[in-house]
């Protein structure tokens, strides 16, 4: 009896997350739904998929992300691939999931004594 409590407890305190109503390719870590495919395909070509499941960013920001990568990393157009891309970035690895925080802003930063 207690070891289902303590089950049932562990389960209550864990949460449930996008891995929980998903499945999750044991290869890269990416959630395994449409767009998969295409995400590994364009994402991984290049970093690591760990990059990609360590940040929460909206779908405006992941888009200034990618922009940035092909002014100055070398991606190569995503053509009809992008609002594909965006798509499922959007849905599994956005703001509303649990992730890095954003940087504290400078008007919140300790002052600095010179």
């Amino acid at each position: 009896m207690n070891k289902y409590l303590l089950l049932i407890g562990l389960l209550i305190i864990s949460g449930v997350d996008a891995k929980d109503k998903f499945k999750v390719d044991k290869e890269t870590g990416l959630i395994l739904d449409n767009g998969f495919a295409i995400v590994k395909a364009n994402c991984t070509a290049c970093h690591s998929a760990a990059l990609v499941t360590q940040n929460r960013m909206s779908r405006e920001t992941w888009l200034e992300t990618i922009r940035w990568m092909q002014k100055s990393q070398g991606l190569w157009p995503l053509n009809k691939n992008e609002p594909i891309i965006l798509d499922y970035l959007a849905k599994h690895y956005n703001l509303t999931d649990t992730g890095r925080r954003k940087s504290i802003p400078d008007h919140l930063m300790p002052i600095k004594e010179e």
